[in-house]
């Protein structure tokens, strides 16, 4: 046994989208624990609760995280119209799954891109972002926004998406289809990155579960778990099984991502066949008086948003538990006894959102 020193990692890494700071506790070339450390980039947004009243505040909850912004507001707005007992236009909540749906395309192919990055393949991470770039078109073209979209209101959605766009849609996804599975078989079967994927940092179902791993993270290690069977917004209309894999290594991670985009676009075409024609969103009078909690799938997991009004225009508390908070624990426990090599793209493979744990 070696002795024991310390390496500040972070916050700010090459490999590193956002800054976390770990200092870990080595033996020779092998970690024996991780000590996190966060809080460098806390904005006190559920802080901005008593300064803007709760519709205005649909703007500040998409700004929790610019990967999933969309998800942020609709979390939210689906707490506030709980509380109302506002009931929200099926056209409505189909174009809220449509948009949810392509957050989760571009943020698994964002994630790829970063993850290739790690490995060195700089060719594979431009096109992983290249693809990544028509779904961020095609958020533009239908809420006028690329990260913040401000689509998504109490009630319903401010736009409507007509029939010509959403084939166009469809037909662009289908094209991506095709070169997302010619891309992701890099990921899957060269011997480079499989040697740094596979066996490392695994997690086991029950250490899964014991530390409240969600999303990608949880169901690598083979829990089916998936807040979208919940039904909430269109999904009850839609035919979809939880991607789920056993082997709780960086490579099962992977492999759960990349099915998830394919299950995505499958979704959104789903999504196309049934939506049906009406408003997009129901208009309403009072203020919230009561609180909820509110479960959503966002790519990187469950969030959960908890939301309490007093009948006044301002609420009393919103507080927003995010998948990268809840997967830290679980993090920690895969740094466990790994090479310091590794820690780096351990760190990646639980896509890691800074700016939504610290808000």
């Amino acid at each position: 046994m070696g002795e024991r020193t310390v390496i500040p990692f972070g916050p700010h890494h090459p490999v590193l989208p956002e800054p976390i700071h770990l200092d870990l506790v080595l033996e020779d070339e092998k970690v024996v624990e991780a000590i996190p450390q966060i809080g460098y980039v806390h904005r006190g947004l559920e802080k901005l609760v008593e300064k803007r009243d709760f519709k205005q505040y649909t703007y500040i909850a998409e700004r929790i995280c610019g990967i999933c912004s969309f998800m942020h507001g609709m979390g939210y707005c689906m707490s506030v119209e709980s509380i109302m007992g506002i009931e929200v236009p099926e056209r409505g909540k189909f174009l809220r799954t449509i948009w949810a749906e392509l957050s989760r395309i571009h943020s698994h192919l964002l994630w790829l891109g970063l993850t290739a990055d790690a490995f060195g393949f700089e060719s594979l991470f431009m096109h992983c972002w290249r693809l990544r770039e028509k779904v961020l078109d095609i958020f533009e073209e239908t809420t006028g926004g690329r990260v913040i979209f401000s689509v998504c209101d109490v009630g319903g959605v401010r736009k409507d998406i007509d029939a010509e766009t959403l084939k166009k849609i469809v037909d662009i996804l289908t094209g991506m289809d095709k070169e997302i599975r010619e891309l992701t078989q890099v990921f899957l079967n060269d011997s480079t990155v499989k040697s740094r994927t596979v066996g490392v940092g695994v997690l086991s179902k029950e250490k899964a579960q014991e530390l409240g791993a969600v999303g990608p993270m949880a169901r690598a290690s083979g829990i089916k778990m998936d807040m979208r069977t919940q039904g909430y917004a269109a999904y009850k209309h839609l035919k979809f099984e939880p991607i789920v894999t056993t082997e709780g290594d960086s490579y099962g991670r992977m492999v759960v991502r990349i099915e998830e985009i394919f299950q995505a676009i499958d979704l959104i075409k789903q999504c196309v066949e049934l939506i049906p024609e009406g408003d997009v969103i129901t208009k309403f009078k009072g203020n919230p008086d009561g609180e909820y909690f509110t479960r959503l799938e966002q790519p990187r997991g469950e969030v959960i948003y908890y939301v309490k009004g007093n009948g006044t225009s301002f609420l009393d508390r919103v507080r927003v538990r995010t998948p990268t908070f809840a997967n830290l624990p679980a993090l920690l426990e895969t740094l466990k006894n790994c090479d310091l090599a590794d820690v780096p793209i351990l760190i990646l493979t639980i896509d890691p959102c800074i700016s939504c744990t610290e808000r």
